[in-house]
């Protein structure tokens, strides 16, 4: 592992094989995963934006990466109001779209040959808008192919604390020299999905759409899943990138992927596994109870 002095930050760089993963502190982000070809090109996996300034503390306008996103995933709303929840006492409080932890402070707590461990420190407004007393750890183990992340909360108080946690990995896609959306299917069981409004209800959607060209994929949430195995990639099924998710207590329930890019040409698409449907946090489906820990864990993997 190497570490870069980035601005006024440090920068890891992992390099696994011929992989080579790169992660900051801030947000505890992984940056990018590419691949050293044996004909000597480069192969981007998590997309990283070829113009974006890695010393930059401001990742509002980042589209690439992995954003790990807590203590929600998606937007609140309460009563009508965008960006609010209702807590288990009954506090009516402000909760940020994705939650606080995509661009907030990490300490790196233990580093090792291929892997991180990474605990939240949370701001000032994070601290109202989840008033918890909790550690929120992010742990990365990298492989040549493949990498698992584990988010863990540890509930250090007297009262159960609700979570619906999340990734928002940027999948460089199309991959293949001349390839084009079309290209490229997901393959992924749910029972259910649909479409959010503005106002955060739902509109059903159709489950069986799976190619990315298709306008219904476009910021799609597939939940229900059968299995906790979700692929993605050419139509002839070579080269699928493989994520499984799964709990540390064995429970899948609610589990959701959301499929979205912002712009039709744009070169990723993301495929995000969560922990439940956007919109959970006034009805909590996961709480971790007074002095437990809990995770919720993702490999990635190209094999």
């Amino acid at each position: 592992m190497d570490i870069l002095e980035v601005g006024n930050s440090k920068l890891y760089r992992i390099e696994v094989g011929a992989s080579t993963y790169l992660l900051r502190a801030k947000g505890a982000r992984l940056l990018n995963w590419y691949l050293s070809m044996a004909d000597g090109s480069i192969r981007d996996v998590i997309h990283m934006p070829d113009n974006f300034d890695i010393s930059s503390d401001d990742f509002s306008s980042l589209r690439g990466g992995m954003p790990v996103l807590f203590p929600f995933a998606g937007a609140s709303w309460f009563d009508g109001q965008k960006n609010f929840w209702k807590t288990p006492s009954g506090e009516i409080l402000p909760m940020r779209m994705h939650g606080y932890a995509l661009d907030g402070d990490f300490d790196i707590t233990e580093m090792g040959e291929t892997s991180l461990r990474c605990v939240y420190k949370p701001s000032a407004d994070a601290k109202e808008a989840y008033p918890f007393d909790y550690e929120f750890s992010v742990t990365y183990r990298f492989s040549e192919l493949s990498f698992n992340c584990e988010l863990m909360l540890e509930n250090n108080g007297t009262e159960a604390i609700p979570w619906g946690a999340g990734l928002h990995p940027y999948f460089q896609l199309p991959w293949h020299a001349g390839a084009s959306r079309k290209d490229y299917r997901l393959v992924c069981d749910a029972k259910k999905a649909y479409h959010i409004n503005a106002d955060g209800t739902f509109e059903p959607a159709d489950p069986t759409k799976t190619s990315f060209a298709d306008e219904d994929i476009y910021n799609r949430i597939h939940t229900r899943l059968k299995t906790n195995i979700v692929k993605f990639g050419s139509k002839n099924g070579e080269e699928d990138i493989t994520m499984k998710i799964g709990f540390d207590d064995s429970s899948n329930i609610a589990t959701t992927i959301v499929t979205w890019s912002e712009t039709d040409d744009a070169k990723y698409y993301c495929v995000e596994p969560w922990m439940n449907m956007p919109n959970s946090a006034s009805k909590p489906v996961h709480f971790v109870d007074a002095g437990k820990s809990k995770s919720f864990v993702v490999d990635i993997s190209l094999m």
